[in-house]
Formats: structure tokens, C-alpha cells, sequence
């Protein structure tokens, strides 16, 4: 994918103001202390420690413990206004890392594969300036530090836990450093960003027997290719083509032996969709195709389907409001992608349907440093350069949100 766009020549940074540039080395601090320390989600206790110190050092009102490991800071501004949410994601993912770096992990078989360790410092970056010039702009803004993006997802608990409220948040923005993209370059747009995740999880019980008497038997590996093929049917001949949609098998487990026919098989996949009115329609589909091809050869099914977030939509106007300060900021051969989309999901999607807000990419790839690994990858890494872009970025987005 990042080879559709011009690669980084030169990051052109005269953009971003001189006191956040100053605090460079403090960022890249903070994200190698954080990339040496990750941790799974609701389980971020040092993370969440971390982050509490540097708050409290910088006299920063916060909250702690919210959906167990969640941290809200609050930054007021003397003058009256709106509520700005900014929303960063602090857990890891039991993935070992590969990278022969200084500040690789220190926990086994844990890493940010995810770029969440530079969520948080740009959130911390942005905490730090917006305290030190708060007089600067009107209104209030909440900074979310939010546990178990990657699963189950910490944003839900957290609104349940009052994170939109007290006081009461009138828009949201998030971001997310994005390999797919070059240094600099800006993935925003209003509408679907992201895609709904939904999973499922099917056993299949036929009759077992001898390899060469398949008279005698319920074959469920036969049972189990006729519903892989069947369900691919479901986009390509139930979904109308100008929508976009993923019905993946990814797991698929049968027999023991190469001349026994297997009594059982299990499979897992996941669903993913753009447009919020396929909501349920998947999991009664694929319900319908499992059911009547069971029928058909005499197995007997248990399908478990269940919905783990919804897509990320883009408010029209928060959406605009970021992409025009990325105009003002980015200096780089591709500057904005709308053409960003992702079938990708993400649990901002909760706090998307409570308030208008927008979620945007921040390309963090550089090819000429080697930093082009895509995410979830075990020698996955990212410019640092970008940690100074994205508190710019998320600062300007407060300055234009919070002062018209």
C-alpha cells in the first residue's frame, strides 16, 4: 500500500512551532521507555503509573482507574467554551518482537506492534503544551487515555464509566500512526474509516469412519469445504457491489488421520463491513447457509457469532476542521490521502456514535530507515520524527476546535 503514494524525500518540518520541536528528545524518550515496557489490555498498570507520574509532574488534573486502567486528564481553560476529547490508546499485543533495538521489549512475548507507545507520547506531548499555554484557548479539553484497543476494547467501559461526561464533551478527535503511509502524510475523511468487526466460531459434528467406506459416515471436512465456499457467496452475491465487505475463514481444523474420515471440524473468521445497515444482517446469513448445508448432509452444527465493534464514522465537520489544519502542517510529496480507508477495525467507533468527532491516520513509514514494517508485525517500528507532527497536529486541532 505505501508504495501507491511518493516516498519520504524530505520531511519538511518548518510548520511545526519551535517549543514543540524543542521537546523532541523528551518524546522519543518517552516512547522508548514506553515500547520497553508493553502490556496487554486492562492489564496497563505500568503504563497507566507512567503516565499518572508525568501528569502529576506536570500538574495536570487527571483521573485514574477508569475501566481499571483508564486515565482522563483534564485541561481547563480560564476563558468558557467547548469540550474537546482527544482519545490514545495504551495497550500492547502478544506478539514477540524482532527488532534488534535498544529499546526493544523487555516483557516476553509482548510488544507495541500497534504504534500504541506513540499514541500515548503524542497525547502526553499535547497534555504538556496545552497546560503550559491553557490561556491560549477557551474551553476545556479531556485527554483520554484508554486501555484494550486491541481487545475487548476499553473504549465502551469507559464511556459506561462516565468518560464523556462532567463535564460534558461536545466533540472528539483521535489519531492513529499508520505504516501504510509515508512520513507526514495525513489518511483523513468524513464517513466510514474503518471497518465493523464481527467473529465468529463454528464446531461441526458429522459421523466418522474409514477413509475407504464414506457410505458409512458424515464427513465434516466435506461439510466444512462446502460452508468456506458457500460463505464467500455471501458478498459477492448478497452485498451490492458499490458496498464493501470481508467474510474471511481464518481458522479452519479437521481429522487426525490422512484415512479417516473426521467426525468433527472447527472453524473461526471474522466479518467486516463499511455500512452500519449491515448491522445483524451477517450473522442471519451465515446462520442460514450453516443451517441448511448441515441439513443437506446430515451434521450437526454450534455457531457462535457475536459483534466486537462498529465502523469508525467520521463526523462531516470534525472531519473538515482536521483536514484543514493538516493542510496547514503537512509538507510532504503526498500530503493529504482521502483515499484512506481500511477494513481495519477500531473501538473510537464507540466514542464516534456518543459525539460528532473524527479519527485520522498519521503516516509514520520511512522507507530509507528501514521503518516500513506494516502493523502487528514483529519488527514493526516507526519514524519518531512523527511524534512532533502529531502533537502538532492535535494541538492546532484544539486551537481551531476551541477558538473558532
Amino acid at each position: 500500500m505505501i508504495s501507491n503514494f511518493p516516498q519520504l524525500s524530505s520531511l519538511n518540518l518548518s510548520q511545526i512551532r519551535l517549543e514543540i520541536c524543542n521537546l523532541q528528545g523528551q518524546f522519543v524518550q518517552w516512547r522508548r521507555h514506553l515500547h520497553q515496557r508493553p502490556e496487554l489490555g486492562f492489564q496497563e498498570e505500568i503504563t497507566a503509573a507512567f503516565i499518572a507520574q508525568k501528569l502529576e509532574a506536570m500538574g495536570i488534573p487527571h483521573q485514574t482507574g477508569i475501566a481499571k486502567t483508564g486515565i482522563i486528564a483534564i485541561i481547563k481553560s480560564p476563558h468558557p467554551g467547548p469540550v474537546l476529547a482527544l482519545r490514545a490508546d495504551m495497550d500492547a499485543l502478544p506478539i514477540h518482537e524482532e527488532n534488534e533495538v535498544s529499546y526493544r521489549s523487555q516483557h516476553q512475548g509482548m510488544m507495541h506492534a500497534c504504534g500504541h507507545d506513540g499514541h500515548i507520547t503524542i497525547a502526553l506531548g499535547t497534555a504538556y503544551y496545552l497546560w503550559q499555554h491553557r490561556q491560549d484557548f477557551q474551553g476545556t479539553v479531556k485527554i483520554i487515555f484508554q486501555p484494550a484497543e486491541e481487545s475487548p476494547g476499553g473504549a465502551k467501559p469507559m464511556i459506561e464509566e462516565g468518560a464523556l461526561k462532567n463535564p460534558d464533551v461536545d466533540g472528539i478527535i483521535g489519531l492513529h500512526l499508520w505504516n501504510n503511509l509515508p512520513l507526514g502524510t495525513i489518511g483523513v475523511r468524513s464517513g466510514p474509516l474503518m471497518a465493523a468487526v464481527e467473529c465468529f466460531r463454528l464446531n461441526l459434528f458429522g459421523k466418522g469412519g474409514h477413509g475407504a467406506m464414506p457410505h458409512q459416515t458424515v464427513d465434516s471436512v466435506v461439510v466444512s469445504a462446502q460452508i468456506v465456499n458457500a460463505l464467500q457467496s455471501i458478498v459477492s452475491r448478497n452485498v451490492n457491489p458499490i458496498d464493501s465487505a470481508v467474510v474471511t475463514v481464518g481458522e479452519l481444523h479437521a481429522g487426525t488421520a490422512l484415512n479417516v474420515i473426521a467426525d468433527t471440524a472447527r472453524m473461526s473468521g471474522t466479518v467486516r463491513y463499511f455500512n452500519p445497515e449491515f448491522e445483524g444482517y451477517f450473522g442471519q446469513r451465515i446462520k442460514e447457509i450453516v443451517a441448511g448445508i448441515c441439513q443437506g448432509y446430515g451434521a450437526n452444527y454450534e455457531l457462535d457469532y457475536w459483534c466486537l465493534y462498529p465502523p469508525v464514522i467520521n463526523d462531516e465537520k470534525m472531519a473538515e476542521l482536521v483536514r484543514s489544519v493538516a493542510l496547514e502542517v503537512v509538507e510532504t510529496p503526498a500530503g493529504i490521502a482521502p483515499t484512506c480507508q481500511t477494513m481495519g477495525g477500531e473501538d473510537m467507533s464507540f466514542f464516534l456514535q456518543e459525539v460528532p468527532g473524527c479519527y485520522f491516520f498519521l503516516g509514520s513509514a520511512n522507507h530509507e530507515k528501514g521503518l516500513a514494517y506494516p502493523h502487528h508485525h514483529p519488527r514493526f517500528d516507526f519514524d519518531e520524527t512523527v511524534l512532533s507532527l502529531g502533537v502538532e497536529m492535535f494541538v492546532r486541532c484544539v486551537e481551531r476546535f476551541c477558538c473558532g
